[in-house]
């Protein structure tokens, strides 16, 4: 066989831009455009507890990867991202209450709206790093929820803020039927997005600043002007979510915004893999799935010999709540890079089976 007609053996990428491409074979591009028009279909096939969990996913997901593009890809650190997202909530039905703006412009306004707010707040970020800028962020997160419980014209104190549902020429989305295609069409849109932006000139600075930051500054990159930007790139994934959340559920509150929200993002892109974006939207499958099957597990075992002991009955409530730091610890452990690495371990073993090694 001559050496023109001989096929490559490996991963062969012979440029920038085939390194960089979002779907590594044709293949693989089909099965996700396959996947989303599979997902036309869900509101069809599936009842509305289905169509709930969908929509969770969706929009935490947006907000998840806003936080793994601070955390995973440019390595900042952020303990308030859950007041963030309510900053979205909060500006979208705010924008539509008082100034009449249409909802389907709102929640980007929303984002730009965050986009500030983070840009603010991560101007610590310029100079410190690590656990002082983790404290920052805490103390970023206090400030925002004191102003939220405050600022009554904005988001109603105690009493919080209705939010219209979505609308498009008069039609509205106020059914989970109707809001799955919503949720859908933005949850596609910023995993996009947010792809486009790794591959991107700036994609690469955040990474570089993750990777070593002495060496990135020594090749050009502007610490200061990528950490901020990070930040920004962050809170607007953050404040969409945010919007549509608070659009979905018809109400925003105060209460709802708290750091132990913050966690579970943390929680999100831990399990999901950091620096992945596939993986942001697998651990929020995974966070959002966790509850349900654990409440699942726990009634089954309420029915069973094991819920007439008193120790065992007593927590049965707190399951769900302790269900969500043992898998952060069991990830850490046996699973540090998280279900995205695992995923890419599974392809790559049946890519070459039966001569996996």
């Amino acid at each position: 066989m001559s050496g023109s007609e001989m096929l490559p053996c490996g991963d062969f990428r012979t440029s920038y831009k085939a390194d960089t491409t979002i779907f590594s074979t044709k293949w693989t591009r089909n099965i996700m455009i396959l996947a989303v028009v599979g997902c036309l279909f869900v509101p069809l096939v599936f009842d509305l507890y289905v169509l709930n969990l969908a929509i969770q996913i969706a929009y935490l997901g947006i907000a998840a990867l806003g936080l793994n593009i601070l955390v995973g890809f440019t390595g900042q650190i952020s303990l308030g991202h859950s007041a963030f997202f309510g900053v979205g909530a909060f500006a979208s039905a705010y924008m539509n209450n008082q100034w009449g703006i249409p909802v389907f412009f709102a929640i980007p306004l929303a984002g730009l709206w965050t986009t500030a707010a983070g840009m603010i707040v991560g101007i610590p970020a310029g100079r410190i790093k690590g656990l002082y800028l983790a404290i920052a962020t805490l103390a970023g997160q206090i400030i925002i929820q004191d102003f939220f419980s405050r600022a009554e014209w904005f988001t109603g104190g105690a009493y919080g803020a209705l939010a219209q549902p979505f609308t498009i020429f008069g039609f509205a989305f106020d059914t989970d039927e109707r809001f799955f295609y919503v949720a859908l069409f933005y949850l596609v849109l910023m995993y996009v997005l947010g792809t486009n932006l790794m591959r991107s000139r700036d994609g690469r600075a955040f990474i570089a600043v993750r990777d070593h930051y002495l060496s990135a500054e020594i090749m050009g990159v502007n610490l200061t002007k990528y950490r901020i930007l990070s930040f920004g790139v962050s809170s607007f994934y953050a404040g969409v979510g945010g919007a549509l959340f608070g659009h979905y559920l018809g109400f925003v509150s105060v209460e709802s915004f708290d750091l132990l929200l913050s966690i579970q993002f943390l929680s999100m892109i831990i399990i999901g893999g950091l620096g992945s974006v596939s993986g942001a939207l697998l651990g929020t499958i995974f966070m959002v799935l966790l509850p349900e099957a654990m409440e699942f597990m726990v009634s089954l075992m309420a029915q069973t010999s094991w819920g007439n002991i008193p120790a065992i009955s007593g927590g049965l409530a707190y399951i769900k709540e302790m269900s969500i730091g043992l898998a952060i610890v069991l990830f850490l452990i046996f699973e540090p890079e998280g279900l995205a690495h695992r995923w890419k371990l599974t392809k790559a073993y049946w890519k070459l089976y039966p001569f996996s090694y």
